[in-house]
């Protein structure tokens, strides 16, 4: 690489690392019920009459105890740092262009893709424990909300699967990418990928400190982003 181009990798790895870092915040406001203040009872579903919230059902009781202005940030830090983590497709690009375009050009398309869609789930957990805290309220269109709730849930889990497969697929096909050894990264970071780092984290955080885990719990994933772009940015230095 020229130097122009080395130092805008540089700049877009540090980028994207930060970014994620932000973005890792973010869910701690929004998911470490733990972590900072709450108000009030959680929102109680009866999971038997409403199976389809079974899965989600802890979730939606923290978010409806968050004050508003911890739900408001929580969901705006993951949209406003998006753009710094996309800045990072640039550095995964270059890093994976010496085996050429064909195998580059896919990995960082998938990835943008995923990082593009994550503002939007992100940002949709505000509107999420709106409804929420609305039903633990009570009042004469709990019916409602509930159906409005379960629409709601429905379609971040759209969001989240769409997110889930292009990471997956971008980040075992950078790996086997890397594994062949015509990439600007050493043979080594084939191991390492963002499902990797997510799955490495999720072991790792069992040996934390119990505080350890509840200050970081639900950003496993923009962790691992943060390892993730921190190793690529360092070994294409």
């Amino acid at each position: 690489m020229d130097s122009d181009v080395l130092s805008f990798v540089r700049i877009s790895g540090l980028s994207a690392a930060l970014g994620s870092l932000v973005y890792a915040v973010g869910d701690v406001l929004l998911l470490a019920p733990k972590v900072g203040p709450t108000s009030g009872a959680p929102l109680a579903i009866d999971t038997v009459s409403r199976p389809e919230l079974r899965r989600r059902a802890a979730l939606l009781a923290n978010l409806s105890i968050l004050p508003p202005r911890r739900l408001i940030w929580g969901g705006l830090l993951g949209v406003f740092a998006a753009p710094l983590v996309l800045a990072g497709v640039f550095q995964i690009y270059q890093g994976l262009r010496p085996a050429g375009v064909a195998w580059a050009l896919p990995p960082a398309l998938l990835f943008a893709y995923a990082i593009a869609i994550g503002p939007f789930v992100h940002g949709s957990f505000i509107y999420l424990g709106e409804t929420a805290q609305a039903l633990r309220a009570g009042g004469p269109t709990r019916e409602v909300l509930f159906r409005s709730l379960q629409r709601q849930h429905g379609v971040m889990q759209l969001g989240y699967a769409v997110i889930f497969l292009c990471t997956l697929v971008a980040s075992f096909w950078f790996s086997a990418v890397v594994a062949s050894g015509r990439t600007a990264f050493p043979a080594w970071m084939a191991a390492v990928n963002p499902v990797v780092a997510t799955l490495a984290w999720l072991g790792a955080k069992r040996a934390l400190p119990q505080r350890a885990r509840d200050c970081t719990e639900g950003a496993g994933f923009n962790i691992a982003y943060v390892i993730f772009f921190a190793l690529t940015t360092a070994t294409l230095w």
